[in-house]
C-alpha cells in the first residue's frame, strides 16, 4: 500500500492484456484506490467488460483495442489515454502467452516468431509508446510481466516462452537503469503458476498443470488478485527506491 493517503487517486495506469487474468484484476484494485484506468486488450469486448464493471463500482476506465504485437494499435490507445486523462502515471504490461506448449525440437520458426512478438516486442513497442510522456513530466512506473520460467528455461515445454521472457528481464533491467536518473522506476514480476487462463490459451496438458502444482511448495497454484496487489506496491510512494529488477512471485517454487 501507498505510504500516502489518496496516493494514486486522479493518477492514470496502462494496462495492457486488461480482459482477464492478472491484467483484469490490476485493472480492479487499481481502480479501488482512485486511479484512472485505461483497459487495451485485443479482446475489446472484454476490456470493455472490466471498464463498465469499474465505472458502474464509481471508477474511472476506459476501454481499447489494442492489438500489442501492431505498433500502430499501440500508439492509438496511449493517444486515446493521453486525450481522456491527459497524461499516463504508471504502465503494466501484462499482454502475453506461451501460444501453446512444444519440445524444443518441434518449435517451428513460426512458433518462435509469434512468442517473441508477443510476449518480448510487444513489452518493447509499448515501452517506447509511453515512456516520452513519462519523461515529459519527469516521473513514472513501468511494471513488466516476465516469467519464472525463466529459472529453467522452460525445458521440454515452452523454451520459447521462457527465452521471450528472459527478453523481457533484461530489457526492464537496460530500460531501468537508462532513466533511473530522470525519474522513471522500471520492474517485472517473475510468477509461478497463477490461476488464470493463461494454461488454457497455451494448450497446456492436465498432467503438466498437475507438475507445476506439485513444483510449488504451498501445493496450490497463485491468484491474480496476489500479483494484482503487487503491482500496486510497486508502482507507489512506498517502494521508490526499488527498480531493475524482478519479483518472484510462486509460493517457493514453480519454475518448470
Amino acid at each position: 500500500m501507498p505510504k500516502t493517503p489518496d496516493y494514486f487517486v486522479g493518477k492514470t495506469i496502462f494496462i495492457t492484456g486488461a480482459a482477464s487474468g492478472i491484467g483484469r484484476e490490476t485493472a480492479h484494485i487499481f481502480a479501488r484506490e482512485g486511479a484512472n484506468v485505461t483497459c487495451a486488450d485485443v479482446n475489446v469486448d472484454g476490456a470493455t467488460i472490466v471498464a463498465e464493471e469499474i465505472k458502474g463500482s464509481g471508477g474511472q476506465a476506459i476501454a481499447t483495442n489494442c492489438d500489442v504485437t501492431d505498433v500502430t494499435q499501440v500508439k492509438s490507445a496511449v493517444a486515446s489515454t493521453i486525450d481522456t486523462y491527459g497524461d499516463i502515471n504508471f504502465q503494466f504490461n501484462s499482454a502475453g502467452s506461451a501460444i501453446r506448449r512444444s519440445s524444443f525440437l518441434d518449435i517451428e520458426e513460426e512458433l518462435w516468431d509469434r512468442a517473441f512478438a508477443l510476449n518480448a516486442k510487444s513489452v518493447f513497442t509499448c515501452m517506447q509508446a509511453v515512456l516520452p510522456h513519462m519523461l515529459d513530466r519527469g516521473d513514472g512506473v513501468i511494471v513488466n510481466v516476465a516469467s519464472m520460467s525463466v529459472k529453467r528455461g522452460g525445458p521440454g515445454t515452452s523454451v520459447h516462452y521462457a527465452a521471450a521472457k528472459g527478453a523481457v528481464t533484461t530489457m526492464t533491467m537496460g530500460v531501468a537503469r537508462e532513466f533511473a536518473n530522470q525519474g522513471i522506476r522500471c520492474l517485472s514480476i517473475s510468477p509461478g503458476p497463477i490461476d488464470t487462463a493463461f494454461q488454457a490459451a497455451s494448450a497446456t496438458s492436465p498432467e503438466i498443470m498437475q507438475k507445476f502444482k506439485d513444483d510449488v511448495p504451498m501445493k496450490r497454484f497463485g491468484k491474480p488478485e496476489e500479483i494484482a496487489e503487487l503491482v500496486l506496491f510497486l508502482c507507489s510512494d512506498a517502494c521508490t527506491f526499488m527498480t531493475a529488477d524482478t519479483v518472484y512471485v510462486n509460493g517457493g517454487g514453480g519454475w518448470r
